[in-house]
């Protein structure tokens, strides 16, 4: 009895299986779509000691795959692109780039990467001791002159890829605007950095402005 229940009308119910096989991959794909993005690269678990001095892929640009109904509300940060780097060594390395390195939202999928891989340079990292000259604008009031300035402290230690590291004899204040004062001024700002690809510690500086009266 249950043989017959199982086994009879075999072709009939196979039919009927790849029908609803049919169906369900049917409604399942309906509303399904596809949107490009372009993503920045982030280069993560950086050995210590070592710095990215040239990376040529910047951002992938990803298809992802998803109901329309998900992907309308997608944004760009909502997709990360991260590549490991910890087995990175000074000089250059060929890293590639998976489906499993793209953080997504749930149900969305990832159809296609470009580029498959990155290539970077890494650099040994330096630390240099800088002065740090204020930039100063405007002028005093009429009458009035500057009669010294001084950052404190007067140098920082900057630190990154040898290649940048080398290449900075000193840093600059952020303008500090002395318009129309007659008396001494002191004056906290940062140090601008003039997108450098280093780093200090020591991110801002006391700028002290004295200031005189002509004749005196």
């Amino acid at each position: 009895m249950i043989r017959r229940l199982l086994f009879g009308n075999l072709s009939l119910k196979l039919s009927a299986l790849l029908l609803a096989i049919f169906l369900w991959f049917f409604v399942s794909s309906r509303g399904q779509t596809e949107i490009a993005l372009e993503v920045p690269i982030q280069y993560i678990n950086l050995p210590a000691g070592i710095e990215i001095s040239k990376s040529v892929a910047k951002s992938a640009s990803i298809v992802i795959r998803g109901h329309e109904s998900l992907l309308k509300n997608v944004r760009q940060g909502d997709v990360t692109v991260s590549v490991d780097v910890a087995k990175a060594k000074e000089g250059e390395g060929v890293f590639a780039i998976r489906n499993d390195d793209v953080r997504l939202p749930p149900t969305v999928t990832v159809v296609k990467i470009e580029p498959s891989s990155a290539k970077v340079v890494f650099e040994r990292t330096v630390t240099k001791r800088v002065a740090v000259r204020p930039v100063i604008t405007g002028e005093p009031e009429r009458g009035s002159y500057v009669k010294s300035v001084e950052v404190k402290p007067a140098d920082v230690v900057i630190e990154g890829a040898q290649s940048e590291v080398g290449k900075v004899g000193y840093l600059r204040t952020e303008p500090v605007d002395i318009t129309g004062l007659n008396e001494d001024f002191r004056q906290e700002t940062e140090i601008a950095l003039s997108g450098r690809n280093i780093r200090t510690k020591t991110d801002k500086v006391d700028v002290n402005v004295r200031i005189a009266r002509r004749g005196k």
